[in-house]
C-alpha cells in the first residue's frame, strides 16, 4: 500500500541551511526534492572524486594478488598512494606480458648478436627476417634467394635472408637477442612482486576508501538538497520543502523543536506530487523491485505490488512448471544470500523457487520426468493435476483460467479506484464493464459448476445485461450527451471485446513456455539413456551424467529468463491495461547519511 506522507515547509535565515540539512541527513527520514546531476562546480568536484574513488575501490578489488604475499605496509593518503600502485601494477603487468610475447619471436630466432647484424649491414650483407604463413612460402625461393629456414609449422614460417631482398613478409629486425629480455623481465618481474606487496596492503585498506567514498555520497546529496532552497524576503529567508511518512511524523517533529528549526507540516496532497513510499509486509516487499521497473503510482493511485507478487509468482512457477528446476532455484538463492552483491535479491529466488516446487510438483514433474508413475507416490496420485480438463490439455485450461480470473480483478481493481478518486456516478461506465464481465464469469462458474439452474442463470445473466447496458451505453459519462454517450459506448464496445480477446490468449504462452521447457528436458534425458544404454558399461555413466548435468542447466537457464520476462509482460501489460495503473509518482529517497 501507498504510505500516507506529511509535508513539512521550512522557513529559515539565510546561511542556516547547513545545519538544517545535517538535522534531516541525521533523522534519515526527510525526502527534500534535489538534482540527480551536478548543479556547479562544487557539485561537479564531489561527482568526481566520487567516481575517482569508485575506480580505486573497484581497480583493488579486481588487482590479483597471489596467495601468500606478504603485504608491505604504507602509511600516508591510501587515495593518494592506491592509485600510483594501481598505475605501477598495471604498466608492469603489461610490460611483462609484452616483454614475454617478444621473448617468445626470438626464441624462433635462437640466440644472436645484434652488433654483428649491423655490421654485415654496414658492410652490404643485410639480414632480413620473414614470417608468413606456411601456404604462402614457396620452396623454390631458396634457388633465388640466399634463403635459410629457421622454422616452420602447420601454420607460419620463418626465415631469413641475406643481401638484396624482395620477398613478402618481412619483419622488423630484432633489436635484442632473448637471453637479454629475460634478464629484463626477471628485473621487472622483481620490481612487480615489490608492488603486489603493496597492493596486498593497499587491498586491506579499501573500507576506508568505500567509508570516504559513503561522506562524499552524503556531502553530495545534502549539497545537492541545500541547492533547492527558494529565497524570500530580498534572499534573507531560505524556504525549502520536504515529505516525510505520516507514521515518522512525532519522530521528527521532535528531532526538528530540539534544533529550534521554524516549520509548517501538513497532509500531502495529489497537487504537491510527494514522492511515494510503500508500506508492505516482508512477502510483498520482495517484488517492490519488479514495480519500480514500471514505475511508482501517483499519489492518489493504488500500490500493484500486492497483485504482482502473487501473479508474478504463480506465473513463473507455470512457466518453469518443474519440481527439480524449483530445488535448484531454491539452492540457488540460499547461496546467494553468502553473496554480498546479490544478498537483496536472495529472498526473491527462494520465493520462486518454493513456488516452482509447489506448481511442478502438482504438474507431477521432477527434471522432466513424470513423477506420478513412481511407486512412492501412488497413495496421493489425487493431488496431481489430471492429463485434460473437458478433452482439452490441462495446463493449458488452467492458464486460460488464470488468465481470465487475473483480468477480471485487474477490472475489480480498476472500478474500485475510480469510484474512491471519481466518485460512483463518473464511473459508471467502468461500474457496466465490470459487471457485465466479471458478474458474466461469476455466473458462467456457478452454472458449470451447477450451482445455478438453467432459469436462474438466465434471469441474472438478462439482469446484468439490461444493467451493464445502461452504464456502457447511457450513462458512462453523466455530463455528457446521451447520444454521445451511445456512440462512445459502441466503440469502447470493439475495442473492449477485441482487446479482452487479444488479452485472454496472451496467457497462453504460459502453457507455451512450460511445455517447451518440459519437452527440452525431456529430450535431454532421452539422449542421456541412449549414451547409457543399460547400464552394464560403467564408463558410459560419465558421459550420461554430463550430457543430463549440462543439458538441464542450460534449459534451466533459458526457462528462468522466459519465466522472467513474460510473466512480468502479463502483469506490466495485460493488468495494468485492464487495472488503469499509471505510472507517474516519484520514489521516496530521503535525505541521510
Amino acid at each position: 500500500m501507498i504510505a500516507p506522507m506529511t509535508k513539512y515547509s521550512f522557513i529559515l535565515l539565510s546561511g542556516m541551511q547547513d545545519s538544517l540539512m545535517d538535522t534531516l541527513q541525521e533523522t534519515g527520514l526527510v525526502d527534500i526534492s534535489r538534482s540527480s546531476k551536478p548543479v556547479d562546480d562544487r557539485s561537479r568536484e564531489l561527482v568526481a572524486e566520487i567516481e575517482l574513488l569508485d575506480g580505486l575501490i573497484k581497480g583493488l578489488q579486481k588487482a590479483e594478488v597471489p596467495e601468500g604475499t606478504e603485504p608491505e605496509y604504507i602509511d600516508g593518503d591510501i587515495e593518494r598512494l592506491a592509485g600510483g600502485m594501481l598505475m605501477r601494477y598495471s604498466d608492469d603487468a603489461v610490460e611483462m606480458d609484452a616483454i614475454r610475447k617478444q621473448i617468445h619471436q626470438l626464441k624462433i630466432w635462437g640466440n644472436f648478436n645484434p652488433d654483428i647484424l649491423h655490421k654485415l649491414e654496414e658492410a652490404g650483407v643485410p639480414i632480413h627476417f620473414h614470417s608468413l604463413p606456411t601456404k604462402q612460402f614457396k620452396p623454390n625461393w631458396a634457388d633465388e634467394y640466399p634463403l635459410s629456414v629457421i622454422d616452420a609449422d602447420k601454420t607460419h614460417t620463418w626465415f631469413v635472408v641475406a643481401g638484396e631482398d624482395s620477398l613478402p613478409g618481412e619483419i622488423p629486425l630484432p633489436t635484442q637477442n632473448a637471453a637479454q629480455l629475460e634478464k629484463d623481465l626477471r628485473d621487472r618481474e622483481n620490481h612487480y612482486s615489490h608492488v603486489l606487496a603493496r597492493v596486498a596492503s593497499a587491498k586491506a585498506r579499501i573500507p576506508e576508501l568505500e567509508e570516504k567514498r559513503a561522506r562524499c555520497y552524503s556531502e553530495l546529496d545534502k549539497y545537492l538538497a541545500g541547492c533547492t532552497a527558494v529565497p524570500a524576503a530580498e534572499d534573507t529567508l531560505l524556504t525549502y520543502v520536504g515529505y516525510a511518512p505520516t507514521e515518522s511524523e512525532e519522530e521528527i517533529s521532535a528531532k526538528l523543536d530540539q534544533a529550534g528549526f521554524l516549520y509548517i507540516k501538513e497532509e500531502a496532497k495529489v497537487q504537491d506530487n510527494p514522492p511515494i513510499s510503500f508500506h508492505n509486509n516482508w512477502f510483498v516487499r520482495q517484488f517492490e523491485t519488479l514495480t519500480d521497473m514500471y514505475g511508482r503510482p501517483a499519489y492518489d493511485g493504488f500500490d500493484p505490488t500486492p497483485f504482482i507478487s502473487i501473479f508474478f509468482m504463480l506465473f513463473f512457477a507455470f512457466c518453469m512448471g518443474d519440481c527439480g528446476y524449483g530445488l535448484v532455484l531454491l539452492a540457488a538463492g540460499l547461496l546467494l544470500k553468502k553473496v554480498d552483491s546479490f544478498k537483496d535479491m536472495a529472498p526473491l529466488v527462494v520465493i520462486l523457487g518454493v513456488a516452482t516446487m509447489v506448481i511442478g510438483f502438482l504438474f507431477h514433474t521432477f527434471f522432466s520426468m513424470d513423477i506420478s508413475q513412481w511407486q512412492v507416490f501412488a497413495p496421493i496420485k489425487g493431488i496431481f493435476l489430471p492429463a485434460q480438463i473437458a478433452g482439452n490439455d490441462a495446463t493449458m485450461v488452467l492458464a486460460l483460467v488464470v488468465g481470465i480470473l487475473h483480468i477480471c480483478l485487474a477490472m475489480v481493481v480498476k472500478t474500485i479506484h475510480q469510484t474512491r478518486t471519481k466518485g460512483f456516478f463518473a464511473s459508471l461506465g467502468t461500474w457496466g464493464w465490470t459487471l457485465l464481465i466479471v458478474g458474466g464469469v461469476t455466473v458462467a462458474a456457478f452454472a458449470l459448476a451447477g450451482v445455478l439452474d438453467a432459469n436462474l442463470t438466465k434471469l441474472i445473466v438478462i439482469v446484468l445485461g439490461v444493467v451493464s447496458a445502461l452504464g456502457i451505453f447511457v450513462f458512462n459519462d453523466p455530463k455528457r450527451n446521451k447520444l454521445a454517450n451511445i456512440g462512445m459506448g459502441l466503440w469502447d464496445t470493439y475495442n473492449m471485446i477485441t482487446g479482452l480477446m487479444g488479452d485472454v490468449l496472451s496467457y497462453l504462452r504460459l502453457y507455451a513456455l512450460g511445455l517447451a521447457g518440459s519437452m527440452l528436458g525431456m529430450a535431454f534425458n532421452d539422449m542421456g539413456l541412449m549414451v547409457l544404454g543399460d547400464g552394464s558399461n560403467a564408463i558410459l555413466w560419465l558421459p550420461f551424467i554430463l550430457l543430463v548435468v549440462i543439458g538441464h542447466t542450460l534449459n534451466i537457464a533459458m526457462c528462468a529468463l522466459g519465466a522472467f520476462v513474460h510473466p512480468l509482460r502479463l502483469n506490466f501489460l495485460e493488468f495494468f491495461k485492464n487495472s488503469g495503473y499509471e505510472a507517474s509518482g516519484r520514489t521516496y529517497n530521503p535525505l541521510k547519511k
